[in-house]
């Protein structure tokens, strides 16, 4: 490989995505600083450590002269740190405009100017559309989320040598997992609860397994020279699925109550469909279909135990 040895630095890597995405650059040969505050906690990281490539360090993005040390010898800054999903922003707005815009910012103004640079954003970038959207296709966020991953993005694409990928909707099973995604909420509800309320099943959406979006880093840079300087959407047109299709697959694995709501409504107003041709032009597709998924998630929650101190059963 070409870019062997080159040092990748990952902010928030010890984040559901982060922690995915570090083992593969390590596999891949390259060197990989993490920076990240552990606000969700770090032991997702500790089998890196015995990699003599790995190296870590706790801090804040905002922290630019930390920042700049950590980025001083860097072939490659991927940018993951962010208070992701509209419930988390909504909770704590003040803290989601800190970190994912001021944060961007700090970690854009600390880069190398040669280094490459890979921003992750996300499909709530274009809010509701009508139709199918591509990477043309006017940004229209609708939550708090969307708004800061959009402003983080045109600063991202305002510096030459940047990539910025607006990923489908997030689902798998992670070192540091989340259950607060649409696909592992359903899962883990139907699992567990053996109940599940679902509101516009019409919805739809395009989903990416979380192993997916670790594996296009390594191919974006191994492929830079065309990748670099342009957004690209990542998913794939076959995943692309309403809220009812989901829990039509569930219910041929597991048996739960299904009940769709007719009063109520999502704050989360993504519905649409995407093309995926950009990506697909660079020889990217994804591996991880959906029906793999699932019974992975199916499998994997079966292991989670979530303790209720004031519950007797």
């Amino acid at each position: 490989m070409k870019d062997a040895g080159m040092k990748v630095v990952v902010t928030g890597g010890a984040g559901y995505v982060g922690s995915v995405l570090v083992p593969h650059l390590l596999q891949r040969g390259y060197r990989v600083h993490v920076v990240d505050n552990l606000r969700f906690g770090g032991e997702a990281m500790l089998p890196n450590f015995i990699h003599p490539a790995f190296s870590f360090r706790q801090g804040d993005v905002l922290d630019q002269v930390a920042l700049r040390r950590d980025m001083a010898d860097a072939g490659a800054v991927v940018h993951l740190a962010a208070l992701v999903g509209y419930p988390a922003c909504k909770k704590w707005p003040e803290e989601a405009r800190r970190t994912n815009v001021d944060g961007a910012k700090s970690v854009l103004d600390s880069i190398p100017a040669s280094g490459r640079f890979i921003n992750f954003s996300t499909g709530s970038n274009y809010g509701e559309v009508v139709g199918v959207c591509d990477e043309n296709t006017p940004l229209n966020p609708l939550s708090l989320y969307g708004e800061t991953k959009t402003t983080a993005e045109q600063m991202a694409m305002s510096r030459p040598n940047t990539v910025a990928l607006r990923f489908a909707t997030a689902f798998g099973l992670s070192p540091r997992l989340r259950l607060d995604l649409m696909i592992n909420d359903f899962c883990y509800q139907a699992l567990v609860n053996r109940y599940l309320l679902v509101y516009e099943r019409h919805f739809r959406r395009t989903f990416i397994h979380v192993h997916d979006m670790a594996r296009v880093v390594p191919h974006l840079l191994e492929n830079w020279d065309r990748a670099k300087d342009r957004v690209l959407n990542v998913g794939h047109e076959s995943m692309n699925f309403t809220k009812e299709d989901i829990t039509g697959l569930l219910s041929k694995k597991l048996a739960f109550h299904l009940y769709f709501a007719d009063v109520g409504s999502d704050e989360d107003k993504r519905d649409y469909e995407v093309s995926y041709a950009r990506i697909r032009d660079l020889g990217f597709e994804v591996a991880v279909a959906i029906d793999r998924g699932l019974d992975e998630l199916i499998q994997g929650l079966r292991l989670v135990r979530i303790h209720n101190p004031y519950s007797n059963v």
